[in-house]
């Protein structure tokens, strides 16, 4: 094996570097571009655990010929001039973040992004962090509660890059952050603004993605943090049992996944009546395809069409400043005192 990169340049001053990951995206709206982005997806053997072989065969004979076009015409919904909404986003809080941690800590420190699947690549950002002399990185993916199937990836990616490396630098790595105050804080204020604005539901549903049960009952702790961020924000807000609920979005496949189903509860909710239903998702830190898409068109109708009379959709974080605040004292946490 080859090892690349000498050792640090000590001509140039020392940083810290800030490795902010999201889950990816296409490089574009065709749909060469999506079956390339979701073959690299959905080969990961962390977010399909099914045996490899059965899979290939699965993915390549019958999902990579038929989903890529379905996908590419829902990503053009929520494309924009600026592109994709997820690496737009993405790029706005890392910016964002750089400067706040710089201000409050007054030490050099750079923040880059990077994508699990697609561009920018994790190997690029850390490169990028290489050519910057950050001698200290902390990893952090955005994905508030762990998985294995997103969190555990990332660390796999980065594992994989860095076995290349001949000099490695002091690593530090978040693998979840869902019961953190500041991040507890932010979303809870964030739906208490949109009221404020828009008035109040007669219910609330805090929308998770989900995964399959199965991954639940081999260990994976997601479920239960995604239940405990649920609770701490409808606690913040002061909501009784009855004004919300919780649910799980973007299942596929004839297997169960963690319930209860987002699209379900909202047809259920609009043929009991429910006359008005706003939409949070609290995985999302920036809004993207499931959010936009999926939850502010998808579930919109679903509800309406149940016989439901007004939907909203909270929008995500993105780069609001209480976000930013949040993720600040949560690098500060990780980069400036023990834990």
């Amino acid at each position: 094996m080859q090892f690349s990169g000498p050792e640090p340049d000590n001509d140039i001053p020392a940083r810290t570097g800030i490795l902010l990951i999201n889950l990816g995206t296409p490089d574009s709206t065709s749909v060469g571009d999506v079956r390339r982005y979701l073959k690299q997806f959905l080969s990961d053997p962390r977010v399909i655990e099914t045996p490899r072989l059965l899979w290939w065969l699965i993915l390549n004979g019958v999902i990579l010929r038929i989903r890529p076009a379905r996908s590419a015409a829902a990503y053009r919904k929520v494309w924009t001039e600026q592109g994709s909404p997820l690496l737009f986003h993405t790029q706005a809080i890392a910016e964002k973040l750089e400067k706040a941690v710089q201000d409050a800590q007054q030490t050099p420190v750079s923040v880059v992004t990077a994508m699990r699947y697609g561009q920018p690549s994790i190997a690029d950002g850390l490169e990028q962090l290489r050519q910057k002399n950050a001698r200290r990185i902390l990893v952090l993916p955005l994905y508030p509660q762990y998985s294995a199937s997103t969190t555990a990836s990332t660390f796999d990616e980065i594992s994989r890059v860095l076995r290349g490396w001949r000099w490695i630098p002091e690593l530090r790595f978040i693998n979840h952050y869902h019961d953190q105050p500041g991040y507890i804080k932010a979303l809870a204020n964030s739906v208490r603004d949109y009221w404020n604005k828009n008035g109040e539901p007669d219910r609330l549903l805090l929308s998770f993605h989900g995964i399959p049960q199965s991954y639940q009952d081999k260990g994976d702790p997601y479920g239960r943090e995604c239940n405990t961020t649920a609770r701490l924000i409808a606690e913040q807000l002061g909501l009784a049992d009855d004004q919300w609920s919780i649910s799980f979005q973007s299942r596929v496949g004839t297997q169960v996944w963690l319930k209860p189903y987002t699209d379900e509860t909202l047809k259920q909710w609009g043929a009991e009546g429910v006359g008005r239903v706003d939409v949070v998702c609290p995985g999302f830190p920036a809004d993207c395809l499931e959010t936009i898409e999926e939850i502010g068109e998808e579930n919109r109708d679903y509800f309406l069409e149940a016989g439901g009379k007004s939907y909203h959709y909270i929008p995500s974080l993105n780069s609001s400043d209480a976000h930013i605040e949040s993720l600040k004292e949560l690098t500060k946490l990780h980069l400036w005192q023990d834990v």
